[in-house]
């Protein structure tokens, strides 16, 4: 809920005025002891709690920074993208909310149920047009205002950025639940979609866009059926393990999957410093004297680190090495 901030002078207004007895104080006091009513719309259900609405603010968080990442990376240009609401809406509201002819891309995420959307302003994709043909400077009217639809071209580029965005919702899910999201079609008008309801609850988050100093607006329209098969992962505590004891049976997992991690390991029989002239002399038969003695003990490391003295030897016509002494991981710097 959004808060209002007094200025000082405010403060100092509204003071004087309950000293000089214009603001009724104990009509204060019985009007903030009285029983709050809080209109509620049944036409417009409240599906999802602040506690899982939280959780999908910071999904969606991620989304935004990793479409920033992919988008910028393929226009070449800095892109800002940023969450500006998160309403709880119908699917009928939400199509009045965007522009008779906009871009929207109609994808579903499996397994879980119900067809999302993401509704690209025409600004934005066409700017992304200009820039992925190759126009280095975006021109002053990018939208002409007797557009009324993508050319072939112009589709098949924006199928690709669109891709881009539903990646990067996959790779934002990721944390809670794995998805495979699949773009089925897109779609310029929106009065022709029908892939629910009109009176179905959604989800719409509204993400502010700047590209060349030039803002715009992205939706996501998410049906609460998609939400309903994971509620219970949308939880702060399911979430997080908060206050959850630690489970024997995770540990041996955890030490079963760290005994199939390959480890590099070396063992140094010395080193040498020689000239280029003489490395360019060298023959078959040469003997390249090195720095320790054949006496001395060598020193396995392990991932470039030094953890045990060894022995060298032969098993089976092989060569190898047998451990002496635990270092761990020290330096053998004398």
């Amino acid at each position: 809920m959004s808060q209002q901030v007094l200025s000082q002078q405010e403060i100092d207004a509204l003071l004087d005025a309950m000293d000089s007895g214009e603001i009724d104080t104990e009509q204060m006091v019985e009007e903030l002891d009285s029983p709050k009513v809080k209109p509620y719309d049944f036409r417009r259900p409240v599906r999802l709690s602040k506690e899982y609405l939280s959780t999908i603010t910071m999904v969606f968080e991620d989304f935004s920074k990793i479409a920033v990442n992919l988008l910028s990376t393929q226009l070449r240009k800095p892109v800002d993208i940023k969450i500006a609401a998160i309403e709880q809406v119908s699917f009928d509201e939400f199509v009045h909310s965007v522009p008779s002819f906009t871009l929207m891309g109609i994808f579903q995420s499996k397994p879980l149920s119900g067809m999302q959307i993401i509704e690209i302003n025409p600004q934005f994709s066409l700017q992304m047009v200009e820039l992925l043909c190759g126009f280095g400077e975006l021109s002053d009217e990018i939208l002409p205002s007797d557009k009324d639809s993508f050319t072939d071209i112009e589709r098949a580029i924006l199928e690709d950025v669109t891709t881009s965005f539903l990646r990067s919702f996959e790779t934002a899910w990721k944390e809670i639940t794995e998805l495979k999201v699949e773009l089925e079609y897109t779609e310029t008008n929106p009065q022709l979609l029908q892939t629910m309801s009109p009176n179905e609850p959604v989800l719409l988050v509204t993400f502010s866009v700047t590209l060349d100093e030039q803002k715009t607006f992205i939706n996501m329209c998410v049906p609460y059926i998609f939400f309903e098969d994971m509620l219970d992962k949308l939880s702060f505590r399911n979430w997080f393990h908060s206050g959850k004891e630690f489970d024997s049976s995770e540990r041996g997992q955890i030490s079963k999957n760290l005994e199939q991690v390959p480890l590099n390991l070396e063992v140094l029989l010395g080193e040498s410093h020689m000239t280029i002239s003489d490395f360019l002399e060298m023959e078959e038969g040469d003997i390249i004297q090195l720095n320790e003695k054949t006496s001395k003990p060598l020193t396995m490391y392990v991932e470039d680190k030094p953890y045990y003295k060894v022995k060298p030897g032969m098993i089976e016509d092989q060569l190898a090495v047998e451990v002496m002494k635990f270092m761990g991981g020290e330096s053998t710097d004398e």
